[in-house]
């Protein structure tokens, strides 16, 4: 039997990074915020990672010649108005994670675990589709314990977010907390944790594209 990879791959460690840094410059959609912030509620190493990173980006400020801001009202509205929120300072990760869900994931969703609209697509495998915005499609993912989902490419880029549970892919294992990263390049199979189901937030840009034999396709399918 193939042993699994205890770790994820260089790619999504290093996707991870680009995540964070991009996060704290304010430059993702929102679909993949969303899910970086679920990410920082979970993982203490990337919430410190981040606090670096805007020390960092506030330091770089300070060496800056203040400026007269344009539209300064609009601007404090947009920002006191939005959806989404840091955790209040001197808040607890206990305070900021619930069981399975996030608080951001589940104050935009409006679900906690127990009541996630589920629908079957194949056998052993269940979605909740959040919608499409910003270019991106956000779904939530139930897979059954030691499935495999059909093997797959991308045409665009994957981001997937372990909420429970854990799978891996053959280039690296996911567990709650984890982000997997996949694009063009990469051709996997990802394959539940035989310890219980992987429920996952997926965020992609274009649609999976099936890769290959045909009797692996079909046993995938319809799975074990």
């Amino acid at each position: 039997m193939t042993e699994h990879p205890d770790q994820v791959s260089e790619k999504s460690a290093e996707t991870l990074e680009s995540l964070l840094a991009h996060h704290v410059a304010g430059g993702l959609p929102m679909p993949v915020d969303l899910l970086v912030r679920s990410h920082l509620e979970i993982r203490a190493d990337s919430r410190l990672m981040v606090d670096r990173l805007e020390s960092l980006a506030g330091n770089a400020l300070e060496a800056i010649e203040p400026a007269q801001l344009a539209h300064r009202d609009t601007m404090l509205e947009r920002i006191t108005g939005g959806s989404f929120h840091s955790a209040a300072p001197g808040a607890t990760a206990q305070d900021r994670t619930c069981a399975i869900m996030p608080r951001a994931l589940r104050d935009f969703t409006g679900y906690t675990a127990e009541d996630i609209p589920w629908r079957t697509k194949l056998p052993g495998f269940r979605d909740c589709r959040l919608g499409e915005i910003e270019g991106c499609e956000a779904e939530l993912l139930w897979i059954r314990a030691g499935r495999a989902m059909p093997s797959h490419t991308h045409g665009g880029t994957e981001l997937t977010l372990v909420l429970e549970g854990g799978f891996s892919d053959g280039d690296g294992h996911y567990i709650r907390g984890d982000i997997c990263a996949a694009d063009e390049s990469v051709d996997h199979r990802p394959v539940a944790d035989e310890d219980g189901p992987c429920i996952c937030l997926a965020v992609t840009t274009a649609p999976l594209k099936l890769t290959g034999s045909m009797r692996q396709l079909f046993s995938d399918i319809f799975g074990r």
